[in-house]
């Protein structure tokens, strides 16, 4: 939650902003269609099989006598993991040193198929002379298995058995649809994603020794129309605000700077049953609550003032649409009274008439161009 410091602090008002808030029904991007994702489903993933076999480390001693470590599998390209020790290279399926230490320490390699797929070998190396390299132990094989997806309340966890159980594992995906980040839980809040069903999408598990395994699904994504998701900001950058992110009926709509780190500054707008008009529904971080801002003219408990702008349940009702003017202000369609600020975290209430200082002049920002 924000924290509102209005009665502890003194709030200067900004510097008026340029073309950002340019006034006007033309700001309004009445016929942009674009898509809030509402939720997200997979099918089953069908996971890869590793294509190597016969990986094995073991210590051999070249013709110019230094002893070095032979890597040996088929089907695969060797790699070597993470932070080696100085002087530890590879070359091919060879792995040498070069330097005085007499010392020891454990040296991933990473075997690699064609697919993308890998399996890691955990080998303990002991320095015991100049410029050697030696096995000691035996070589641990680690490999990922039982990659799989699991559906839940609209969106898609990932999951993945290593057999090294003290071994974290990560999830990526790829071939996803514009507007949709890689993530686990691959989640819609936010997600700007067209409404379809996507073949071909690619999950990688990939755990901190580099073993690796690739699965593919199909990812189907629900979504709604939006013809924007923003905030409507005055000329003082003071847009719509969830007064507290309190989201039920009844909360109060405040005036506030809206930024994008602010989830009670988030809204979606979306065009009205009435020609010209427009709703604005409270979308924290891009997910739809329900609630559309509205004047109901009075008579809610939780709204003493006439005419207070409040959150209700989204409907058709002309209560929460509103028509921007040629002048930049907003009219409500059922009051016809302007939207008007009374100062920073104060209640948005209609008036007949627009503030003489400029304050109820609006203007349609994306979520792109709110301040960060």
């Amino acid at each position: 939650m924000h924290v509102k410091l209005r009665g502890a602090l003194g709030i200067a008002v900004p510097v008026l902003l340029c073309s950002a808030f340019a006034v006007g029904a033309a700001a309004l991007p009445a016929s942009a269609k674009t898509w809030l994702d509402t939720a997200l489903s997979a099918s089953a993933v069908k996971a890869g099989t590793f294509g190597g076999a016969g990986l094995m480390a073991k210590s051999t001693t070249p013709a110019n006598g230094n002893p070095d470590i032979t890597l040996s599998g088929t089907g695969v390209t060797w790699s070597l993991h993470g932070t080696v020790t100085s002087g530890v290279t590879l070359s091919g399926n060879t792995i040498s040193y070069s330097g005085l230490a007499a010392s020891s320490a454990e040296i991933v390699a990473d075997a690699t198929d064609s697919a993308g797929n890998a399996e890691a070998l955990e080998i303990e190396a002991a320095f015991a002379a100049t410029n050697s390299i030696q096995v000691s132990g035996t070589p641990v094989t680690v490999s990922l298995s039982a990659l799989a997806d699991a559906n839940s309340s609209g969106t898609v966890k990932f999951s993945a058995t290593d057999s090294r159980s003290t071994n974290t594992i990560s999830f990526a995906e790829s071939s996803l649809p514009s507007g949709l980040p890689s993530a686990n839980p691959l989640t819609y809040v936010g997600a700007t994603a067209a409404p379809s069903t996507y073949d071909g999408v690619t999950v990688t598990a990939t755990d901190s020794d580099g073993a690796v395994l690739n699965g593919t699904f199909a990812l189907t994504v629900q979504a709604d129309a939006v013809a924007g998701y923003g905030n409507m900001l005055n000329r003082f950058a003071n847009g719509f605000d969830a007064y507290r992110q309190h989201q039920y009926a009844g909360a109060i709509v405040a005036g506030w700077p809206a930024t994008q780190k602010d989830p009670a500054t988030h809204f979606i707008l979306d065009t009205g049953i009435h020609q010209g008009a427009y709703r604005f529904e409270y979308a924290p971080k891009g997910s739809a609550s329900g609630l559309c801002v509205s004047d109901p003219g009075g008579g809610w408990g939780s709204d003493p003032l006439p005419d207070g702008l409040i959150l209700t349940n989204c409907n058709t009702g002309p209560w929460q649409e509103f028509m921007p003017q040629s002048n930049g202000t907003l009219k409500n369609l059922a009051t016809g009274l302007y939207v008007n600020p009374a100062g920073t975290g104060v209640q948005l209430r209609g008036g007949i008439a627009p503030t003489p200082w400029g304050g109820s002049s609006y203007a349609w920002t994306d979520y792109s161009n709110l301040t960060a």
